[in-house]
């Protein structure tokens, strides 16, 4: 068995929405904004080693399978497996209306 790792990549809108998240966490607790960044992005990080570990992303139209998605602390990452790399799409608050697209 082959040990492959793929790359991760984050679109410059999932690089926004973890930064608002961070910041808006931050405004209550600066410790607790560090916390969920860090598991937010441990997260990410595991998908280089398993990346069809999700299913696939239910909110999205047209999907082959490759877009997926995962929640952790409330907050729903959104991928999309494109070999070798997986490209982070979107970051949102699972309390935010999920987008049809």
């Amino acid at each position: 068995m082959v040990n492959v790792q793929w790359e991760i990549v984050f679109d410059s809108i999932a690089k926004e929405h973890l930064k608002e998240a961070y910041d808006y966490i931050k405004n209550d607790s600066p410790q607790n904004a560090v916390k969920v960044l860090a598991r937010i992005t441990a997260s990410i990080s595991k998908l280089a080693k398993d990346p069809e570990k999700y299913s696939p992303d239910k909110y999205r139209l047209k999907n082959d399978g490759s877009y997926r998605a995962y929640e952790i602390d409330r907050y729903r990452i959104t991928y999309k497996i494109s070999p070798p790399q997986i490209f982070i799409i979107r970051i949102r608050h699972t309390s935010r209306e999920p987008l049809k697209y």
